[in-house]
């Protein structure tokens, strides 16, 4: 799993070929599949049943730094949309739309947040280059937002 994690991909557009420590792969090998190991991981996370208190910017913050450094990825901006600071009367009354969603972007792409208070429920997207150990990161989430259910898939993408 730490293999990948020494690859130093370089892009040489003029050639459209990328540049590993293993080998020179080219637009044509992504296109059409020919790659010995995924361009990227993707972990889907869907919770329910989750503890809301833990749906605020500062505990997902303190997930995001929590989950990075049990996946062993170099956080970068963290970023946050929700409805901090708007009166009452201007909230969304629909369900699927109050709550918080925060972009974490990683050195190898990004972790991605959705929570929906009234639902009980969040979403979350982990994506990387780098390989990461997919069962680590369930566990945390889970624990970390208190899910009474959670369903993952795990996606290899080429």
């Amino acid at each position: 799993m730490n293999q990948q994690k020494n690859w130093v991909w370089e892009m040489n557009r003029a050639s459209e070929t990328i540049k590993t420590k293993q080998r020179v792969i080219t637009a044509e090998d992504i296109m059409i599949g020919k790659l010995e190991k995924p361009y990227g991981f993707e972990l889907i996370i869907d919770l329910h049943g989750c503890d809301v208190s833990k749906f605020t910017r500062r505990s997902i913050e303190k997930y995001m730094v929590a989950v990075c450094e049990a996946i062993e990825m170099e956080r970068e901006d963290l970023h946050f949309w929700d409805y901090d600071g708007v009166p009452k009367e201007e909230l969304p009354s629909e369900a699927h739309l109050l709550g918080t969603s925060a972009v974490q972007f990683i050195t190898t792409s990004n972790i991605t947040i959705h929570t929906l208070d009234l639902l009980k429920a969040a979403y979350i997207n982990i994506f990387s280059c780098k390989e990461f150990d997919e069962k680590v990161a369930e566990q945390i989430t889970k624990e970390w937002f208190g899910a009474k259910e959670c369903r993952t898939h795990f996606i290899e993408r080429i």
